[in-house]
C-alpha cells in the first residue's frame, strides 16, 4: 500500500510540473515572437533568430539555433521563402517533434512575379514578398496561425490561448482605427524606400511608393540608378527616403544631399530601433516618424 501511494505520488508530482511548464517556442523574427508572447503569456516562453536591427534575408546558420530549435516545441516561420534558413536551423536541431508553424498562411500576397525568377531579376521572391506584417490587418493573420499553432502543441492551455488572442485582437482593432487617423495626412505621400519592404505598409496607409534605392532587389546602389532617383526626388518635389536601420547611408546620403530630401530611418521590423519593442510599437513608431519627416501633425 505504502509503495502504491508513493508511486501515486510521484506521478501526481510528474502531473503537475507538466502542467506548469512553458510552452517553448522558436520564432524566426521579432515580429512572430512579441505576437506569441502577447497571446501565450505567462505560458510559453518565447526567442527569436532575427530582429529588426538585421536583414533577415541574409541569416548566418549558427549551431547555438540549433541547439535553441532542439529544445523548442513550436517552430514559428515567415514562410514566403524569407526565412528560407529556418529549415536548415530545423533540421540541424534533429528535433523531429517541433511543431512548424507557417504564418503566411491566409494572406494575401503581394508581388508575385509573373513567368520564370532568375538571379537577373535580384532577390526576388518567387513566392511574392515576404513583408506582410508591415500591414497590421495581416497581423491577425499571423496571430490566429499562431493560436492554432500553440493549441495544437498544449491543447491543455487551449482556453488561455485563446484568451490572449481575443485580448490580441481587441487591442489590433482599437489601434487600427488611431493609426489611421494618425495616417489620414501621409494619404497619397509619394516616397522613396531603400528596398521593396514596403508594399503592405503602402496598401494599409496610402502612401505611394514611387522608387527604390536599389535597382533592383538585393543589389546594391549604382552610380546611374543613383542618379535617376536623384532626378525622380527633384521633378516629384518628394521629401522622404525611407531607409531600413541595416542598410548603409552612403547612398541615401548622397541623394539627400542632391535633392534636399529628408532620410528616415523606417525599421521594418520589432526591435530595429528604440521604441520599436513591440509590435503594436513599431506601428506607431512607423507612423510618428513619417508625419514628422512630412510635416504633418496627424
Amino acid at each position: 500500500m505504502k509503495k502504491i501511494f508513493v508511486i501515486l505520488m510521484l506521478m501526481l508530482g510528474f502531473i503537475a510540473r507538466s502542467a506548469l511548464a512553458e510552452l517553448k517556442v522558436v520564432a524566426s523574427t521579432s515580429d512572430l515572437a512579441s505576437i506569441a508572447k502577447y497571446i501565450g503569456g505567462d505560458k510559453i516562453s518565447v526567442k527569436y533568430i532575427v530582429d529588426g536591427r538585421s536583414d533577415a534575408h541574409f541569416v548566418e546558420v549558427l549551431p547555438n539555433y540549433m541547439v535553441m530549435v532542439s529544445r523548442a516545441d513550436v517552430y514559428l516561420k515567415v514562410g514566403l521563402g524569407l526565412d528560407f534558413w529556418a529549415q536548415l536551423i530545423i533540421d540541424g536541431s534533429r528535433n523531429s517533434k517541433i511543431q512548424i508553424v507557417d504564418c503566411s498562411q491566409g494572406i494575401e500576397v503581394l508581388g508575385k512575379p509573373s513567368g520564370q525568377v532568375n538571379a537577373s531579376m535580384g532577390d526576388v521572391h518567387a513566392e511574392g514578398n515576404p513583408h506582410y506584417q508591415l500591414d497590421p490587418a495581416d497581423g491577425l493573420i499571423m496571430a490566429r496561425n499562431i493560436e492554432a499553432g500553440l493549441v495544437e502543441a498544449d491543447p491543455a492551455n487551449t482556453a488561455a490561448y485563446e484568451a490572449g488572442l481575443k485580448s490580441f485582437e481587441d487591442q489590433l482593432n482599437s489601434k487600427l482605427a488611431q493609426w489611421q487617423k494618425e495616417a489620414e495626412p501621409l494619404k497619397g505621400l509619394q516616397i522613396i524606400t531603400f528596398h521593396e519592404s514596403w508594399p503592405y505598409f503602402s496598401r494599409a496607409f496610402g502612401i505611394e511608393i514611387v522608387g527604390f534605392i536599389e535597382p533592383k532587389p538585393g543589389i546594391e546602389p549604382t552610380a546611374s540608378h543613383t542618379a535617376e532617383i536623384i532626378d525622380m526626388i527633384k521633378i516629384r518635389g518628394i521629401k522622404i527616403i525611407g531607409k531600413e536601420p541595416y542598410f548603409s547611408n552612403k547612398a541615401p546620403n548622397v541623394i539627400a544631399r542632391e535633392t534636399g530630401a529628408r532620410v528616415v530611418d523606417l525599421p521594418q521590423m520589432v526591435g530595429g530601433s528604440p521604441g520599436t519593442d513591440t509590435y503594436f510599437a513599431l506601428f506607431d513608431t512607423l507612423l510618428a516618424r513619417l508625419n514628422a519627416a512630412a510635416g504633418s501633425n496627424p
